[in-house]
């Protein structure tokens, strides 16, 4: 296990800032998740740790010492790539087995690393195997393998589901999950995806166009968004939002005036805003209430069943798009109009 930090970290490519002064520390054991939209800069910030790509400027450190000068077979780190990369030509234990011969360790000594890799992924069963014999899934583990015989300081997944099918991705996210409380190791993992980031992080880090939005536990950036950015790309079905006027604040709360609401005691995250400003309120669809008379109404679009829940998308009266979810089957069909109520709490003012 390892610390590891960055400090005021950037890195352009020519012209182009692609990571802007990133600083973060991500503790011993902690499994740490960067996560953004395709080009946020997060595969960058992992090859940045790794030493695939060199630093414009800043420092990281891993086990407390400084490693912008170092390679990437120094720096005490195993990375799990998109591809595989595997060799087709070898036997599962000889892909794992690999980097080991390279570096000179003992055919005994790599035979009981191998082993014990393998037997923590269940697939003492495919060492004779070819990677052509084996699943996406299988493959994956391989590489994940590969990493483990290694000893590392700090694991390193670079979107290592995004080849699997959706089944396959559900297994692999929760042997990914298992592995890590097993091991304890230090572990960042990029992904596009907000459900892997949700279900397998200690930590999430937010990143948008080079620069951290947020870093903290999942449910804390699920329920507390510290910006609009964030509250819109982490939660599914997306976070909704009304456009309206500030009519009042205090104490980080705040009133909403706007499409037929007046609510009072709403969280203010853009604190700069003043009374009159214009301002938008957030509310997940997982946080409606149905209610015959709740203020809020709107004209039923679709409706999607998906077993344990069901998803209605509406339109308001202004034609303001907006969802709810209930888990509850519900007796609803496209034109129907439908009020909601909001509780105050689990709504936010950006």
């Amino acid at each position: 296990m390892a610390r590891v930090s960055l400090k005021a970290v950037c890195k352009s490519f020519g012209s182009v800032d692609v990571i802007r002064d990133v600083d973060l520390e991500i503790e011993n054991g902690e499994f740490v998740v960067f996560v953004g939209p395709s080009g946020c800069g997060k595969s960058t910030l992992l090859r940045l740790i790794s030493g695939l790509e060199n630093l414009s400027s800043g420092e990281i450190f891993i086990a407390d010492k400084p490693v912008m000068d170092l390679p990437p077979s120094k720096r005490g780190i195993a990375m799990v790539f998109q591809s595989y990369a595997l060799y087709p030509h070898m036997t599962v234990f000889h892909n794992m087995a690999f980097s080991l011969d390279l570096q000179g360790v003992s055919k005994k000594e790599i035979h009981e690393r191998v082993n014990a890799a393998a037997k923590i992924l269940q697939m003492e069963h495919l060492l004779e195997r070819r990677p052509a014999a084996l699943s996406g899934g299988q493959r994956q583990r391989v590489a994940i393998g590969r990493a483990i015989v290694r000893d590392p300081d700090v694991f390193l997944f670079d979107e290592p589901l995004s080849n699997l099918d959706a089944a396959l991705r559900h297994d692999t996210r929760v042997e990914i999950a298992k592995l890590h409380r097993q091991l304890e190791a230090t572990t960042i993992y990029v992904t596009h995806d907000q459900v892997e980031a949700m279900t397998l992080a200690d930590k999430i880090v937010v990143l948008n166009d080079g620069e951290v939005m947020q870093v903290g536990p999942p449910m804390e950036l699920f329920n507390h968004p510290a910006n609009e950015f964030v509250a819109r790309f982490l939660g599914s079905p997306k976070m909704n939002f009304f456009e309206g006027t500030l009519s009042g604040s205090t104490d980080g709360r705040g009133s909403f005036s706007g499409e037929g609401l007046e609510i009072s005691g709403i969280r203010l995250v853009s604190t700069e805003k003043n009374d009159g400003d214009e301002i938008r309120l957030g509310i997940r669809p997982q946080h409606l209430l149905l209610d015959a008379a709740g203020p809020l109404a709107g004209t039923v679009t679709l409706v999607e069943h998906l077993g344990t829940e069901t998803v209605i998308e509406l339109v308001t009266d202004q034609n303001t798009p907006f969802r709810f979810v209930s888990t509850e089957n519900i007796d609803i069909a496209v034109g129907n109009k439908t009020n909601f109520r909001l509780d105050a709490q689990s709504a936010h003012l950006f």
